[in-house]
C-alpha cells in the first residue's frame, strides 16, 4: 500500500504530465474545474483545482470529500500510483471498477483524450 506521500507526488507527477503534453491531450487538460481524489485505502481525499492544464491548490483531508467536485476520482493508493507511472491503464482499471470517474457529461467528453 502506497503511502500519503506517495499519493500526493503522484498526483504532482500527473499534474506534470498534463502540462507537458500537447495536442488533444493538452487541449483536454485545460479545463478549469474543482477535482477531488479519494484515496480508499488510506481514508484521504485529495481536492484542488484543475486549471491551465495543471493541479494546483491541492490539499489532503482525512475521510470523504467534504464538497462535490465537478471531477471525481476514487481509487485505492496502489492504482494511484500504477495508473500514473504507467503501470496500470486507465480504460481497464476503470472498466474492472479499480477506479471510479465521475464528471458531467462535457467533462467526460474533454477528459477521454487523457483517459
Amino acid at each position: 500500500m502506497a503511502n500519503a506521500e506517495e499519493c500526493r507526488e503522484a498526483l504532482e507527477q500527473l499534474s506534470r504530465n498534463m502540462a507537458e503534453s500537447t495536442g488533444d491531450v493538452r487541449k483536454a487538460a485545460a479545463l478549469d474545474r474543482s477535482l477531488s481524489c479519494r484515496i480508499t485505502d488510506l481514508d484521504l481525499t485529495f481536492t484542488g483545482q484543475l486549471r491551465g492544464g495543471r493541479i494546483q491548490d491541492v490539499v489532503t483531508t482525512p475521510g470523504p470529500p467534504t464538497a462535490k467536485a465537478q471531477i471525481r476520482l476514487t481509487m485505492s493508493s496502489d492504482d494511484l500510483v500504477a495508473l500514473v507511472d504507467g503501470r496500470l491503464g486507465f480504460a481497464s482499471a476503470w472498466a474492472s471498477g479499480r477506479v471510479r470517474l465521475e464528471a458531467g457529461f462535457r467533462d467526460l467528453l474533454r477528459l477521454r483524450t487523457l483517459l
